[in-house]
């Protein structure tokens, strides 16, 4: 393996960009606006931050201290900081989850490249009927899902052959800040709306009455799947780190960019949503059925605004897919490079190919191929499932306890503190969230999802 294979990060602006933008995805401005609209908004954004404060960072900085450790893939990583032992199946682990993440991903975020087209041509105008059927129609077609899912894969696969520093780091010195510049557009726009301040007043007023179990275990999750955690993404890319990297403070960097986007995503839909009565709590339906009836109805008085806002908004879903779709399909790029002992392009051709069989299957299995059922459940159904409620989880909770418990504390300490030239002030805070409140936090999510707590 030469050098330039391993290479790392050219700057540390690219390295806070690159593995932002692995942690800014479809969860930040997908999932989280619908989790807070079911679970009454602001109440639940507080709840969110103390998760991703006394959660997400500390399992992000795990993660962190691992991948720099190893210099390596994650399931080498592991092997190495466990001395070869059983733990290292943890990281392998990793590598699986986020392999067949990436097969599913792309189908959604190919979902995200039909809309931009679909807004582009106008395709979708017409009456409120015809635009909520218009998802239903698109996702059983057995051609274009399929076309889609593998366009974004391709383009996918071109960042990650371009290496670290030549891929994916210039390709998220771009992305990024063209994500926010999309991000504050649209939020000015929305919030510009007449009656965007019960929107506003929604997302950043909490009302603590609506405060519940499920939320408090939603928002547990959500820090989880936000930050891209056990998803092998943030070990692979702190695999690149620098050794004089301070990561407690990286990962604080970039939690805070992370939950602005998500905030931002929630400002950029709420106000436009309830301008025009629509119902805050749509759930997952909320992006690609009802959004483009509200954008329709919000500037109905200016259609040049509101095909312009539509198409800024599916491009914006599209940059933060991709971005993420990198950051995975770079964990198993690097897996097979570097344990085939073979070049970055040829393990990079294994990821593209096979995940892309893996996307166009869980893309007919949800139209035309409806056959094929694992379970009761077609293939996209069943790979999200198995990803996200158990390897997640799973592969979060073992680290939280190897790291915490089974890897000697001067290692631990050691990487923290950058081999002294970083302060450990918070070093016991850390080690006890990660040895108490991360690991039982993460079985709660875990018991919860199958209605066991």
């Amino acid at each position: 393996m030469t050098s330039e294979e391993r290479a790392s990060f050219g700057s540390k602006l690219g390295m806070i960009l690159a593995t932002a933008g692995g942690a800014v995805g479809l969860g930040n401005v997908w999932r989280f606006p619908y989790m807070a609209g079911d679970n009454g908004g602001a109440a639940f954004i507080v709840v969110y931050l103390c998760c991703v404060l006394l959660l997400g960072i500390p399992c992000m900085l795990s993660e962190f201290i691992i991948g720099r450790h190893g210099a390596a893939n994650t399931f080498r990583a592991y092997n190495k900081m466990s001395g070869g032992n059983a733990w290292k199946y943890v990281g392998l682990l990793g590598v699986v989850t986020g392999f067949l993440i990436t097969g599913y991903y792309a189908v959604v975020s190919g979902w995200c490249l039909q809309y931009v087209y679909a807004s582009l041509v106008g395709e979708l105008k017409g009456n409120p009927q015809y635009v909520m059927d218009y998802f239903t129609t698109f996702s059983h077609n057995p051609v274009r899902p399929a076309i889609w899912t593998l366009v974004i894969l391709f383009t996918a696969h071109f960042v990650i052959i371009h290496g670290v520093r030549g891929g994916i780091e210039r390709a998220s010195k771009l992305m990024m800040p063209t994500l926010f510049v999309l991000l504050l557009t649209i939020v000015v726009a929305s919030c510009l709306l007449p009656g965007a301040d019960k929107g506003v007043d929604f997302l950043l007023r909490p009302d603590f009455s609506k405060m519940t179990k499920s939320m408090f275990l939603g928002a547990l999750g959500q820090s989880f799947y936000s930050l891209s955690i056990a998803m092998g993404c943030i070990c692979t890319y702190a695999s690149y780190f620098s050794r004089q990297t301070n990561l407690l403070k990286s990962a604080l960097q970039i939690s805070v960019i992370d939950t602005i986007v998500a905030i931002l995503a929630g400002l950029m839909i709420f106000p436009a949503a309830f301008s025009v009565g629509v119902n805050p709590d749509s759930g997952p339906s909320l992006i690609f059925i009802t959004l483009p009836n509200v954008f329709n109805q919000a500037f109905g008085g200016m259609p040049a605004v509101g095909w312009v806002v539509s198409l800024l908004f599916y491009l914006l879903l599209s940059v933060a897919a991709l971005t993420s779709l990198m950051s995975l399909h770079e964990v198993s790029t690097s897996f097979f490079f570097e344990e085939l002992h073979i070049t970055r392009k040829k393990g990079a051709v294994i990821v593209t190919v096979s995940c892309g069989i893996i996307g166009v299957l869980c893309s007919l299995s949800l139209g035309s191929w409806d056959f094929l059922r694992i379970g009761g459940m077609d293939l996209f159904d069943l790979f999200d499932f198995v990803t996200g409620q158990i390897f997640l989880p799973l592969g979060g909770m073992l680290t939280c306890v190897f790291l915490g418990w089974f890897v000697p504390r001067k290692t631990v300490r050691d990487e923290f503190t950058s081999w002294g030239t970083v302060s450990g002030a918070f070093f016991g805070i850390y080690l006890f969230l990660l040895r108490f409140v991360c690991p039982l936090a993460i079985l709660a999510i875990f018991l919860h999802q199958f209605g066991i707590i």
